[in-house]
């Protein structure tokens, strides 16, 4: 059995007014709380390839156009143990640079060093699946990811 990226890595999640967002090269996951007890028929949520809307109970929650297109066709959105729902995106772009640094435009962005962490385990992501074979868990990279490319110099070490 292989271990998933995440779980070697961990996530590097953006906090919101309504829960958090996190992404991969190639997902952009949307966790949203909801008041413990909803079903899954109060809840209205549409995927499109460059824009989202919750609502849950009639309340918009989440809605605008998506920073980056996605495969509208391949999100879906679920609800757990009734208290929040899940949403997974899969990236149109699936290059390791393309970093979102706001789940939508304008909104709910990552802040400087969020967004650098985000960058570095894409990075870090792409690496590791060009060498499956290679240990990257205990990786590192060094420097400020816009300032011209990781340092992976430290690997192996």
């Amino acid at each position: 059995m292989s271990v998933h990226f995440d779980e070697r890595s961990g996530t590097v999640r953006c906090k919101t007014p309504w829960g958090e967002w996190y992404q991969t090269m190639e997902e952009v996951f949307i966790e949203v709380q909801v008041p413990l007890g909803t079903s899954a028929k109060e809840i209205k949520c549409s995927l499109g390839s460059k824009d989202i809307a919750l609502s849950v109970k009639g309340e918009d929650i989440l809605k605008g156009k998506l920073y980056d297109s996605t495969v509208s066709d391949e999100g879906t959105w679920t609800l757990e143990d009734k208290k929040q729902v899940c949403i997974v995106l899969r990236k149109s772009n699936r290059e390791a640079g393309n970093c979102w640094p706001s789940l939508l435009k304008g909104q709910y962005n990552a802040d400087p060093l969020l967004k650098d962490e985000m960058q570095k385990k894409l990075t870090l992501e792409r690496f590791q699946r060009e060498h499956p074979g290679f240990d990257f868990s205990g990786a590192d990279i060094s420097g400020n990811y816009a300032g011209g490319g990781p340092d992976f110099s430290n690997l192996g070490k």
